[in-house]
């Protein structure tokens, strides 16, 4: 999967240190997604319209608005954001309905116990994504700026 590209279209400074505003193309970012054989995630965005995105900018960078940039997010950091996404969810269907079954209920009862567990690490994972702290490492970087010959223009 490539990283998305944008242009920037306004920089800003905070507590946190540079920031930048980059309007990205939503569409799919890989082959297999643009032939509709990947993991499904280019099926969510559409296919054409822009959005903007906050990005951090490292501090070696100088950049200004129009510039055209690429925006990465480490692949720990992405790892994490699933774990916490679907990860929880999971383990909290598992656990139920393993209890469910220790515990001698029926098929009935413990089908109910995985759909009460995906609730229960579904609100787990929310909150844990919900702290500022915590979501905050998702955000993406603005990697490097890109000259005309790598943005296509």
């Amino acid at each position: 999967m490539n990283n998305p590209t944008g242009t920037i279209q306004s920089l800003l400074s905070d507590a946190d240190g540079p920031r930048a505003i980059v309007e990205v193309e939503n569409g799919p970012l890989c082959a297999r997604c643009a032939a509709g054989k990947g993991c499904g995630a280019g099926l969510l965005g559409g296919t054409s319209q822009m959005r903007r995105v906050e990005a951090a900018v490292r501090a070696d960078l100088k950049l200004a608005a129009g510039d055209r940039v690429e925006l990465v997010l480490p692949t720990d950091r992405l790892l994490r954001a699933t774990l916490i996404s679907y990860g929880l969810p999971l383990s909290g269907a598992l656990l139920a309905a393993s209890i469910a079954w220790l515990l001698g209920f029926g098929d009935t009862a413990a089908a109910l116990s995985a759909l009460a567990g995906i609730g229960a690490g579904w609100i787990v994972g929310r909150w844990q994504l919900g702290r500022g702290d915590c979501l905050r490492q998702f955000e993406p970087v603005v990697g490097k700026r890109l000259d005309a010959q790598e943005s296509g223009a």
